[in-house]
């Protein structure tokens, strides 16, 4: 079973699609536009419903198969925002918008399920009900969240539930997945060391809030070091370290410092949450001073369903001819809370030797989109088969 041939008729039509939504990039939830373009497309496929403002702008369409017997409900997800990012890849059909870019194949992504579910509204052929779910803020908005706060899963009546991404650095149309934990919770901190400002002449009478901050930034990758299994993932990076101060001749009262924590296991994760604030705490003290931290849980481990994995694996290497098992992935991913709700897997498709995604020159490889449309087709003519 390799690519599906209507899709190679379709190429040019989806990557016509793709190319659109490339040049006006929406960020967070603002996809006023994007979601409007996929109602209609979805509407004139022929969908028996389309539904918007799930997540307040995530939209769902509804296709029926020939039959139903067995009641099944299958969901197909895909992203659909921008990244505030200015565009750098001297494209013709390059971002009209100042400042936001599609950095991260969501276009793509968003125009491979429109081309399924075209597909798939055509042929019918299977038993049992699609939900074609394009979903806002992936980019650290938690649209994924809000779509299932919404009641998605229960108003569809959604049994298990797939997503992909693309993937550069692998061979075009190949793909990659793994059971169990795949990619990283994301939490994010930030600390407002608090002292006593002065002269930098006479630093005996200031309590010094930046050398607080920077002996936190090295006591901090203790939680990695010292405190958590040396076996397990854990990451904390401190990404930004701004003083009150810009002068060469002042000792600031105030440094505020942002970082991220990204772990594989909830034990790790409330490792993370408690020891943040407890050494920040324990250096300000030290000092004379004192820290106050904000530490904020994101996205979940996205953890992939063992039995749907191998399905999708399988599926996978039956469209391409590849499907290698994925490392872990540091990132995160808020499909994981849409993977809370229900069974389900997420997988990757090779983007080609292209930049990395989050990178002002990224631009998803068109190429990729009959072996992903392939792929979500095929899971839903294979896992509800037609009667």
């Amino acid at each position: 079973m390799p690519v599906k041939n209507r899709f190679a008729e379709l190429l040019p039509e989806i990557t016509e699609w793709r190319r659109d939504i490339h040049m006006h990039p929406e960020i967070l939830f603002e996809t006023h536009r994007t979601s409007a373009l996929v109602e209609e497309k979805l509407k004139s496929f022929g969908c028996d419903e389309v539904v918007g403002g799930i997540g307040r702008t995530g939209v769902v369409g509804i296709i029926k198969g020939k039959s139903d017997t067995k009641g099944r409900v299958i969901g197909l997800r895909a992203d659909m925002d921008a990244l505030p990012i200015f565009e750098a890849t001297g494209l013709e059909y390059a971002s009209k918008t100042e400042g936001a870019m599609h950095a991260c194949g969501h276009d793509g992504h968003t125009a491979m399920l429109l081309g399924a579910a075209k597909y798939l509204a055509e042929t019918r052929n299977f038993d049992g009900t699609v939900a074609v779910i394009f979903q806002p803020a992936e980019e650290g908005g938690g649209g994924g969240k809000e779509m299932c706060d919404d009641g998605m899963m229960d108003r569809f009546g959604i049994d298990e539930v797939y997503g992909m991404h693309n993937w550069p650095g692998r061979p075009v149309g190949s793909f990659a997945i793994r059971s169990g934990a795949f990619f990283a919770a994301t939490d994010t901190f930030e600390v407002r060391f608090k002292g006593l400002g002065g002269h930098a002449a006479k630093p005996q009478e200031t309590i010094d809030t930046t050398v607080m901050a920077a002996h936190a930034v090295t006591a901090l990758q203790t939680i990695a070091a010292r405190n958590a299994d040396p076996v397990s993932q854990i990451v904390v990076s401190v990404t930004s370290f701004e003083t009150e101060s810009k002068a060469f001749n002042v000792i600031p009262e105030t440094v505020t410092m942002k970082g991220t924590v990204r772990t594989m296991s909830p034990e790790n994760r409330d490792l993370a949450n408690k020891r943040v604030p407890e050494i920040c705490e324990g250096i300000a003290a030290t000092f004379g001073g004192r820290a106050e931290v904000d530490y904020v849980r994101g996205y979940p481990v996205m953890v992939n369903s063992e039995e749907q994995t191998e399905f999708a694996a399988e599926v996978a290497r039956e469209v391409s001819g590849e499907c290698i098992d994925a490392p872990l992935v540091m990132g995160g991913e808020d499909f994981a809370f849409m993977l809370e709700e229900r069974p389900g897997a997420y997988i990757l498709v090779g983007n080609g030797d292209t930049a990395m995604v989050h990178h002002p020159e990224y631009n998803f490889n068109d190429e990729a989109i009959p072996a992903g449309c392939s792929w979500w087709a095929e899971i839903v003519e294979r896992r509800m088969p037609a009667a």
